[in-house]
């Protein structure tokens, strides 16, 4: 069995086998625009987190499938355990983006795209683009994803999920 991911600052691992399963089949489903079946394994994923990593990982990309899936009338509270003050070790960027996508911090303090490094594009600026996407500006999603995609960071999950929208942009010519 493959140990869980790359040792952190306090070498805690941060994941756990089943975690770990069920948040990559989601990136997986999330990639290909199955956005219920992405939802339905980050879901598990979130449920079985126990640590604010995991959590705040598995919710992240479980409300950015949400919102994907269509407009928000009524759905989960995925974001009532998300607060400022949480035990977060190494997934940063996820955090900030839920705070986000909770309102409780402005988009232009995520990423600043003259200055970003190419991380920085791959992590917060896919999180950025997709929240344009799913507002209705295909204009202003579609410029970082290509600004991402720019970048070096082509492992990046953020760099793949860029990748998967822009052909999926593509090919129903928004």
């Amino acid at each position: 069995m493959e140990p869980d991911g790359q040792p952190n600052k306090l070498n805690i691992p941060t994941g756990t086998l089943q975690t770990n399963i069920l948040y990559h089949l989601g990136l997986a489903f999330y990639l290909k625009g199955d956005f219920q079946s992405a939802m339905n394994h980050f879901g598990a994923c979130r449920g079985l987190s126990k640590n604010d990593d995991m959590l705040v990982a598995a919710t992240d990309w479980e409300y950015m499938a949400f919102r994907r899936i269509g407009p928000v009338i009524d759905g989960p509270d995925l974001l009532k355990n998300i607060r400022k003050e949480m035990n977060v070790i190494e997934n940063f960027a996820y955090h900030r983006r839920l705070l986000l996508y909770k309102g409780e911090i402005p988009v232009d303090s995520l990423l600043n795209m003259k200055s970003a490094t190419d991380l920085d594009l791959a992590t917060y600026g896919y999180g950025v683009g997709n929240w344009y996407l799913y507002r209705g500006d295909t204009g202003r999603a579609r410029q970082i994803f290509e600004k991402v995609l720019a970048g070096s960071h082509w492992a990046a999950f953020g760099y793949i999920a860029a990748e998967a929208d822009l052909k999926r942009m593509s090919a129903t010519k928004q």
